[in-house]
């Protein structure tokens, strides 16, 4: 039903003149659907008070609360429309007071940890791009079919919602930015195996699939106690995303997975310097896929060390930095990195390997990002030791991966398994850092000594030579039948 829901909800808002792609569609879901879980929230929230004999007195006033403006309903539990707003009546009360109010909470909130902050942060980051108060009555009227009340509605919204930002970035402009294929996260949560009390940060968050995935790893870990539950909550996921609608996308994302109030900061993670990351600002874990191939400006540049445009660069020495000794982490970058020879690209390998165990490196074949075009590789490292010998392993499908046909977690099983020993395989093979190639230009692309050779191309000159043999054969043959014929 819920897949029906979000699929109909699509289709009003493709009519709807504010609502030109499927990024304007993710969106502007986003704050109804926000809305409409504030309210359950909120029920749950006062149906517990009530059962202690305490009393709830709710985070929204009452003429902006759901049942209020969005869902008015009669005694029999209908949508009482005398008394519904829509048309322009619903778009100027949500234009011109609902956005307004709920804006203020940023101002008016305790502080950035709260659910109130929350609300006012995404309220400040969009507006309503729905145009006819007609569609938005429709949306709402579907959206108001959604139940966040039990786990398994929660659990089905998030995925749906998954699929809804999948969508989103196999559409394009820059798609990749909100959307690494799930397998790859999950499998790289295994390998960096985070446990319950480290402080898990994502510096470049996008739609927060780090973050779900690392929570949905810890929750199934163990039977978690009241204790492993309220930490969970509040003190185990971080994360930074300056764009605006990866930012609210990303929030949305770790609320529908159960993470209430989502420390996610919108800013520039880019825009700090190294120089004031103070221990107590450290991590135990980073994972992450910073953006790659933007170009930072020259007064980005002056708050790292190795001064580079390259964006995915100044986030690697951003996460060296910030990941506490014995921290560990798992990061996606494009596998140029291992072999380029430009200052920038020699200096931070070097910084690396004296810094942190790269202890593996997962190269992946292209078209694991959808549209990206680019190879990239897994960099798995832990802080506090430099590296003397890394473990490759390099992934190859007897398939090409695209939207049709993408990468799924049996393509990676074998990784898993060989990573924990290290062993030695086809594909894979383990090098120590004194031999590496280049070793003053610290080269760590290797090739893999393991895989079996293909077989040589012939010259045109012998394809032609045997071309010639098999005619002078064949004319042979058809010789001899032709005798044998006339006898």
């Amino acid at each position: 039903m819920f897949e029906q829901t979000f699929k109909n909800i699509d289709d009003i808002l493709h009519k709807d003149a504010g609502c030109g792609s499927e990024l304007d569609y993710v969106e502007q879901t986003s704050w109804i659907l926000f809305l409409k879980y504030l309210n359950d929230f909120e029920e749950d929230k006062k149906a517990a008070a009530e059962l202690s004999g305490k009393t709830y007195s709710g985070i929204i006033d009452p003429q902006f609360r759901w049942e209020k403006w969005a869902m008015p309903k009669t005694k029999d539990n209908k949508l009482d429309h005398h008394i519904a707003l829509t048309g322009d009546d619903l778009k100027d009360f949500v234009d011109h007071k609902l956005f307004p109010y709920l804006k203020k909470f940023k101002t008016d909130a305790d502080s950035p940890g709260t659910i109130e902050y929350k609300i006012g942060e995404i309220f400040n980051e969009l507006k309503n791009k729905i145009q006819s108060g007609y569609n938005l009555r429709e949306v709402i009227n579907l959206i108001d079919e959604l139940r966040f009340r039990s786990n398994a509605e929660k659990h089905e919204m998030s995925h749906l919602y998954e699929g809804k930002i999948q969508n989103m970035g196999n559409a394009g402009r820059n798609g990749g930015e909100y959307y690494t294929p799930r397998p790859l996260i999950k499998t790289i949560v295994k390998i960096v195996a985070p446990e319950i009390g480290n402080k898990i940060y994502d510096g470049a968050a996008g739609s927060a699939g780090f973050l779900c995935e690392a929570f949905e790893y810890l929750k199934a870990s163990k039977n978690l106690t009241t204790k492993d539950a309220e930490t969970l909550q509040k003190r185990t996921f971080y994360g930074k995303e300056k764009k605006s609608l990866a930012y609210i996308i990303g929030t949305m994302n770790m609320i529908l997975h159960g993470v209430e109030a989502p420390n996610i900061v919108h800013t520039n993670t880019l825009a700090e310097n190294l120089a004031d990351i103070q221990e107590k600002d450290r991590y135990d874990i980073v994972l992450a896929n910073p953006p790659f191939g933007g170009k930072e400006r020259a007064e980005v540049q002056q708050n790292f060390p190795i001064k580079t445009g390259e964006t995915a660069f100044l986030f690697l020495q951003h996460f060296i930095k910030i990941l506490k000794a014995g921290g560990r982490a798992g990061v996606v970058i494009k596998n140029t990195f291992l072999s380029n020879t430009d200052n920038a690209s020699v200096s931070l390998r070097k910084t690396l390997m004296e810094s942190c165990d790269l202890h593996a490196v997962l190269d992946l074949p292209g078209g694991v990002f959808t549209g990206a075009g680019v190879k990239t590789v897994v960099l798995f490292f832990e802080k506090g030791k430099p590296t003397k010998k890394v473990w490759y392993y390099q992934l190859n499908l007897d398939r090409n991966l695209g939207k049709t046909n993408p990468l799924n977690e049996n393509d990676l099983a074998e990784f898993v398994k060989l990573q924990k020993n290290k062993a030695e395989s086809e594909n894979s093979w383990s090098v120590d850092i004194g031999k590496l190639n280049g070793d003053e230009g610290h080269d760590l692309s290797v090739k893999n000594p393991n895989k079996r050779e293909e077989a040589a191309l012939r010259k045109p000159q012998e394809i032609l030579e045997e071309i010639k043999k098999l005619d002078n054969e064949s004319a042979e043959i058809l010789k001899t039948i032709s005798k044998g014929l006339a006898e």
